[in-house]
């Protein structure tokens, strides 16, 4: 009880601190390599030497060295600017940064394709694979392999192309197989205008937990399909939404909104 109080009086000071220690550890570590740590002994020689000057009050050392200081730290800026751009390069190719990137990055290219599609007319079928393994559906079609580009997804899906009326797999960013065969539902409930790549979405959806996009050939319209349900007429933020939703929790929780489901779908 004691634990939990002083950590709901202090819980700020905290996360500050450790803020704070995470950006420090990162910036020792991308310069202990490089020449820059002896210029950084230096910065903090002069800061030091600043404290010790205002606690005993010598103003002239203080007043010398402070501009020294701001001098030196513009300094430091300059002459070490690739090495300070190399470090902030290295941060972003850290797992923890590449990960936000790459669920960002395959977020957007599948919307930039389904949107394009969309207007277009070209109708599609994409599962995104989660927990449950499509390994079948994988297997009924070509391994492709291939990273995930809204290229790549446009050209699958044009017309007149060998895999244009079957489905693509998505596993990660990259796109794993295409022309895949999925199950078609027995649902009594779906609508009767639903053509055939809307019954394999919706059967591919009740036999495993993927996110299932659709577009209409006839109409353009975006549907999405996932744990037997289906959600008509998705525009591009709510289609963004939910694939970095399920990128970010492979489980659906309480955390992850859900589209509203028409009733038809059961």
């Amino acid at each position: 009880m004691i634990v939990i109080y002083f950590l709901q009086q202090h819980w700020k000071p905290i996360v500050e601190i450790l803020v704070f220690w995470f950006v420090f550890y990162l910036f020792f570590v991308y310069i202990k390599d490089s020449g820059m740590i002896q210029a950084l002994k230096g910065l903090i020689f002069l800061v030091l030497f600043f404290f010790v000057a205002e606690t005993f009050g010598f103003k002239t050392i203080r007043w010398i060295f402070s501009y020294l200081f701001q001098i030196s730290i513009i300094g430091f800026l300059i002459i070490f600017q690739q090495e300070l751009r190399r470090g902030l390069s290295r941060i972003g190719q850290s797992p923890l940064f590449k990960s936000f990137v790459k669920e960002e990055k395959v977020a957007d290219e599948i919307v930039r394709a389904i949107t394009t599609m969309s207007k277009n007319r070209v109708g599609a079928l994409i599962a995104i694979e989660r927990e449950v393994s499509l390994k079948p559906q994988i297997e009924s079609g070509i391994a492709l392999d291939g990273i995930l580009t809204g290229e790549l997804l446009i050209t699958i899906f044009m017309p007149n192309t060998p895999f244009h009326d079957g489905a693509a797999v998505i596993q990660g960013d990259r796109v794993a197989a295409v022309g895949c065969l999925f199950p078609l539902s027995q649902s009594q409930k779906l609508s009767k205008t639903l053509g055939m790549r809307h019954r394999a979405a919706l059967g591919i959806s009740e036999e495993s937990d993927a996110l299932v996009i659709v577009v209409s050939e006839e109409t353009g319209f975006i549907s999405l399909m996932t744990q037997g349900k289906i959600t008509h007429g998705v525009d591009a933020e709510k289609l963004k939404e939910q694939i970095y939703a399920i990128n970010q929790s492979p489980k659906m929780g309480p955390g992850v909104k859900r589209l509203k489901t028409t009733p038809e779908a059961g």
